[in-house]
């Protein structure tokens, strides 16, 4: 099946992400003890994610239960990729900016 490849690549760049954010989530804390990061969300709704939370790792986990869940039917699979996609790319993107912003 030709899209195997593509989850397999997903699921690679899902793993990036969530090293990128157990860092990202520890420099968070820090800010937070100094007295920083006084913020309820990182993504809105209108970025696609229907997590809320003010650490990157539940984002993560939502993409890799929609991962899971990735339709098979060649209906279903290019919408729900693209949609994956899209918020894949806005959780790395944002992890990369952080993680410049924060450089010491």
């Amino acid at each position: 099946m030709p899209h195997t490849r593509v989850i397999e690549q997903l699921r690679e760049n899902l793993q990036t992400a969530y090293r990128k954010s157990i860092d990202a989530d520890a420099k968070l804390d820090e800010l937070k003890k100094a007295g920083h990061g006084k913020f309820n969300t990182i993504f809105t709704h209108e970025e696609g994610f229907s997590t809320s939370s003010n650490r990157f790792r539940p984002y993560v986990q939502e993409l890799a239960d929609e991962l899971d869940k990735m339709p098979t039917d060649a209906e279903s699979l290019p919408a729900a990729l693209e949609k994956f996609v899209r918020k894949l790319g806005v959780l790395l993107q944002t992890l990369q900016a952080f993680k410049e912003q924060t450089k010491e």
